[in-house]
């Protein structure tokens, strides 16, 4: 199994900074994508950013100039530094990754989530 544990969520000010932290552990071969996603109430889940192993990115067009993801392949873990964040970006941020994992004679490639993290944008 596979767990992910994010951290770094909170209260911010409009016009504020975060910086949110995915760690993943457990029966890890190798990590290919990993993503932040956020989920205001009554919406549906939606991507904030992505990054491959390889360090390509992805951001939606709603972050783009203002959100930055990294990670850190020897800790398994993943970041977004958001900045200028917005009162419309309050959401419950999660953290998913695509991992491979080994059992005996075997590997197999499963999409796990992390239990989510509170962001409030408000003054």
């Amino acid at each position: 199994q596979v767990q992910l544990v994010e951290s770094g969520g909170g209260l911010v000010q409009p016009g504020g900074s975060l910086r949110l932290s995915c760690a993943a552990s457990g029966n890890i071969f190798s990590i290919n994508t990993m993503g932040w996603y956020r989920q205001a109430p009554g919406k549906q889940r939606e991507l904030v950013a992505a990054i491959t192993s390889g360090g390509s990115t992805n951001y939606a067009d709603s972050g783009k100039g203002r959100f930055t993801i990294s990670r850190d392949n020897a800790k398994n873990t993943v970041y977004v530094q958001m900045n200028s964040l917005k009162p419309e970006e309050t959401a419950v941020y999660y953290c998913n990754a695509d991992v491979t994992s080994y059992k005996p004679s075997y590997y197999y490639t499963d999409s796990y989530w992390g239990q989510g993290t509170q962001v409030t944008v408000s003054s």
